[in-house]
């Protein structure tokens, strides 16, 4: 079957023992998936709203990229009439007023409302990880921090390697106030080592992060087969903890499809614009994910 052929190349491809395991697992082999199950962590399941991360198909989340009040909220009334977008993610670093903490907020409120219930993610991405404007730490924080208490967030997209201490401290504002974070890293150059990526994702767990996040950049297939790597080696070692790992631009779209087979619990799509290169539509991407989703719940 078609789906067995995918998962076939990317272990032939792979050559890596982890890899193959990983694979055999989406397989209708019951000694595979039994050996392979035996070894991955469970994962410690968040529910937000009615969504839960990190039980069943990588949910999907959907990146706002407007500019102005109008096309973001045009975009927040999509992903919410959308039934296959689960969370929308506010990426207020594309705002005219991005620095603005109260316009943002008078904003996110808004975005909240329109999506319906669904779980909304505040994302800044810094010019210094992809995004389209700089900020410096201490203004970062401060930012983060003011629309933490404006109360209409449910998770928090807080870069890893800005100041430590504006970390650790959004970490723990955000927790208190019920929020979760998703820790993130994002190469828009390369794709690091896999050891490397693993030391990420490993700290990302030891600051206290709720979901675990990298997003790298593939020069060749060898590169996507190095971040699936590095996640199966988080799922079945290290964490028990949601991932989100994502190799970019069209080498990594495997990496947005076959993510429920290495451990990945979220997925971004798209609804229209894209705010990253790879992205794959809404609903062609919830079509891969159930279909791969059924493979590897044996049905």
């Amino acid at each position: 079957m078609k789906r067995h052929l995918i998962f076939s190349t990317l272990a032939l491809l792979a050559g890596q023992s982890l890899l193959a395991d990983a694979v055999s697992a989406a397989t209708d082999t019951p000694s595979a998936k039994t050996e392979t199950a035996s070894a991955i962590k469970s994962v410690h399941s968040i529910t937000i709203r009615n969504v839960v991360i990190g039980e069943g198909a990588p949910k999907i989340a959907v990146p706002t990229t407007g500019s102005t009040v109008a096309q973001v909220l045009d975009q927040a009334r999509q992903v919410g009439s959308n039934k296959d977008a689960d969370i929308i993610e506010y990426r207020i670093d594309y705002l005219d007023f991005a620095y603005d903490a109260a316009e943002v907020a008078r904003l996110g409120k808004q975005v909240a409302e329109a999506v319906h219930g669904k779980p909304v993610i505040l994302t800044f991405r810094t010019g210094a990880e992809g995004g389209p404007k700089p900020i410096k730490d201490e203004d970062y924080g401060n930012l983060y921090s003011a629309l933490i208490e404006a109360g209409f967030a449910d998770l928090l997209d807080v870069e890893m390697f800005r100041d430590e201490k504006v970390v650790k401290r959004l970490v723990d504002e955000a927790h208190k106030a019920g929020v979760k974070v998703i820790m993130s890293s994002h190469d828009f150059h390369k794709t690091p080592p896999t050891e490397e990526m693993v030391s990420r994702l490993r700290r990302q767990q030891e600051l206290g992060a709720d979901v675990l996040k990298i997003a790298v950049m593939p020069h060749d297939p060898g590169d996507v087969l190095k971040l699936e790597d590095a996640t199966w080696q988080m799922r079945s070692r290290y964490t028990d903890r949601p991932l989100m790992t994502m190799s970019m631009a069209s080498p990594g779209v495997i990496s947005r499809l076959s993510g429920e087979v290495f451990g990945q619990s979220i997925t971004v799509g798209k609804i229209g614009q894209a705010s990253a290169p790879g992205q794959v539509d809404v609903k062609e991407l919830r079509a891969v994910l159930d279909t791969i989703h059924e493979s590897v719940q044996g049905n």
